[in-house]
């Protein structure tokens, strides 16, 4: 009994020990002052709750993201619809980044140059973006997030009647739309 008294008021005199000594403040030294309280930054003179800063405003809209091109455009062979090798890494990058963002859908436009007829090109150009839509799907791209559609002739990038303007008007267009609601 006398055994479990003694190891008791020990054990209640180390507690003791151990509590006050974890309570210490640190020492600053001899002369020196301790340091102030730190005070909350007050808000500019100028802000209020109502007044937003515009500038820290995060744009996410479909819009805004073509507009900076996030997802590039492919080219196709005089009247051809078939993915050639340059276009399968940028289709592979554009379709990394609409999985990465399924809150949007995307819209493949085919396009032509000024030559044949314009159903040729219509036609042509429906046949070019369905290309691109099936090598997405491929990717993994689920099919009900893409949307085709032609524009043949119709909304050429480039005016000149030269190879190399045509080169241009032969592409498909990859644009991000907001879901319909």
């Amino acid at each position: 009994m006398y055994n479990k008294r003694v190891l008791f008021l020990l054990i209640l005199a180390l507690s003791l020990l151990l509590m006050m000594s974890g309570c210490k403040k640190k020492s600053t030294g001899p002369g020196t002052p301790p340091p102030a309280p730190a005070t909350p930054q007050s808000p500019s003179a100028d802000w209020t709750p109502e007044k937003r800063d515009e500038s820290l405003k995060v744009e996410t809209t479909a819009d805004y993201f073509n507009k900076q091109g996030v997802l590039k455009r492919i080219h196709f062979e005089v009247n051809k619809w078939e993915i050639i090798p340059e276009s399968r890494e940028i289709l592979r990058k554009n379709a990394e980044w609409v999985l990465k963002h399924p809150e949007f859908n995307l819209i493949v436009e085919g396009h032509c140059d000024e030559r044949n007829t314009e159903a040729f090109n219509l036609a042509l150009g429906e046949r070019r973006a369905n290309a691109a839509k099936e090598y997405l799907i491929g990717l993994g791209m689920p099919a009900a997030r893409i949307q085709t559609v032609s524009y043949g002739e119709n909304k050429p990038i480039c005016g000149d009647h030269s190879e190399e303007c045509w080169q241009k008007n032969r592409r498909a267009e990859f644009l991000l739309s907001e879901p319909q609601k």
